[in-house]
């Protein structure tokens, strides 16, 4: 039976994937805040954006319950905050580690079905640019249909290629179905080589994997178990023992990390399209602008159409090119100079600057795994760190000093501490500091400063309706992150 609600409406959970790396997008994206979170396409985060485009969704008269989103343990704040900033709500479930989607989606479904009967769940990827939401959900809501009144167990939204792209998985589709205007899958194809992804756009029946899912919860769980027991019952087994951590769900994180890792094409669709199979798949072709966004060269390709300055060139930030063509560049904080060069990539953030060739954009990742081999911290961490209060960033560093410019949110405090090995100078540049330094507690302004010395219990907090900035500069043996006790939270941080 689908999930209905009280007035007879069958209950729609989208399901947001939030757990990507990023690390092609390497220096922007990083293990600390991956593409996901990142405005790459627009005003919004691409996070944003997929959790605003389930409004164009309702409109076409479906009931659409509050997302579902799975993401990793250490994003959780990165979550809560990008949530709030456009004023929308979630179910957040954690994973301790990462597990690719397969147990991502079996942990909503099981979600799902403690709160509905048999919901639809939309599987979304966070990290997806679409370039018209509108066309996008009317063809998300034909998949929908065509799920809901069981003609297809399982539907997904294909893309029709235009160009031989071997970071895309491909459909093979058979015959369409004309009462519902579906294509019939054939199978599933991971992605191809070069030779074989240019045979394949030159065949009309081959469409790009948008990764977007639609299917029964139950359907899915059932699927699972039938074809990866092992991801079923540890997800299973994980779920039952959770941790309720408002507004997080914890599965058991010891039994969760024992779960083999699956991607939901491997797990479920390709045996549901094997020849043996009698399930019954469809793919809607999505006819608007789509990009994964997994390459600096598919953001420089999304973005041409509205940033193109002259000679095909994509510039973000503060640039200047001289018989340049073809070059993608994203500044952050400099001004960036090109003169006879073609077909580059250049981004430059404030501790590292990517050069390469458009055609080495699938390899950016060999320099992330270079760096983490030489255990750089810039592999995963930018100098802007964020925190559930807000975030700092380091500004300066030498032997026994480091200065940081912090950042407070309206109504935050950072945790009760104290540290064995530095003391810390803060000066207010903008907004109102309350500071707790021992057993006085005192109101600071901007251009006003205070002292903390080593060893003394103390916490920074934002009385004020507009972000608080301080200068920090920490003196003293040993000045790293882990030179914290924290005595009292209001984030659950140890």
């Amino acid at each position: 039976m689908t999930a209905i609600n009280n007035q007879g409406t069958t209950v729609i959970v989208p399901v947001i994937l939030c757990g990507g790396s990023g690390t092609r997008l390497w220096p922007l994206s990083r293990e600390s805040y991956p593409k996901q979170f990142l405005k790459l396409a627009g005003e919004h985060s691409l996070f944003q954006q997929t959790i605003i485009r389930l409004a164009s969704l309702a409109q076409n008269k479906l009931k659409v319950e509050k997302p579902i989103i799975v993401t990793n343990e250490a994003h959780r704040f990165l979550v809560l905050d990008q949530l709030h900033q456009i004023d929308q709500s979630a179910t957040i479930i954690l994973e301790p580690v990462a597990k690719n989607t397969a147990p991502s989606l079996t942990l909503a479904a099981l979600q799902a079905n403690e709160l509905y009967d048999n919901a639809v769940l939309i599987a979304l990827p966070a990290d997806h640019a679409i370039s018209n939401d509108n066309d996008f959900c009317t063809t998300l809501t034909a998949a929908i249909s065509a799920v809901i009144t069981a003609d297809i167990v399982i539907a997904t939204l294909g893309v029709t290629p235009t160009y031989a792209e071997t970071g895309y998985g491909y459909i093979e589709c058979q015959t369409v179905d004309t009462k519902l205007n579906y294509h019939k899958v054939a199978r599933f194809v991971e992605k191809p080589n070069l030779q074989r992804a240019q045979a394949y756009i030159e065949q009309s029946n081959f469409y790009w994997n948008s990764g977007v899912f639609i299917v029964k919860s139950q359907f899915w769980l059932a699927a699972i178990e039938k074809f990866d027991n092992a991801v079923f019952h540890g997800v299973s087994s994980a779920w039952h023992t959770k941790k309720l951590d408002t507004p997080f769900i914890r599965p058991n994180a010891d039994l969760f990390k024992a779960i083999p890792s699956n991607s939901i094409d491997y797990a479920v669709i390709e045996p549901c399209t094997s020849t043996d199979s009698n399930y019954q798949l469809g793919m809607f072709e999505l006819s608007t602008g789509w990009s994964d966004l997994g390459t600096w060269q598919a953001v420089s390709d999304y973005q041409k159409a509205d940033k193109a300055e002259t000679n095909d060139n994509v510039w973000l930030g503060d640039v200047i090119g001289i018989d340049t063509t073809n070059c993608y560049v994203h500044a952050e904080q400099r001004l960036v100079s090109l003169l006879g060069v073609d077909d580059l990539i250049i981004v430059d953030t404030d501790d590292a600057l990517l050069i390469a060739h458009k055609s080495h954009s699938q390899d950016v990742k060999k320099i992330v795994n270079k760096l983490n081999e030489d255990k750089r911290v810039e592999a995963n961490t930018h100098r802007r760190v964020y925190r559930p209060w807000g975030w700092y960033q380091s500004i300066d560093e030498c032997e026994r000093f480091k200065v940081k410019r912090i950042c407070v949110q309206p109504k935050a405090s950072l945790s009760l501490q104290k540290h064995h090995h530095r003391a810390e100078h803060w000066v207010v540049v903008k907004g109102t500091a309350e500071v707790t330094c021992g057993s006085e507690t005192l109101l600071l302004s901007e251009n006003q400063s205070t002292y903390i010395p080593l060893g003394v219990t103390h916490r920074l907090s934002n009385p004020g309706n507009i972000p608080l900035e301080i200068i920090e500069v920490q003196s003293g043996s040993y000045l790293e992150e882990d030179d914290i006790v924290r005595l009292q939270d209001d984030y659950g941080r140890g």
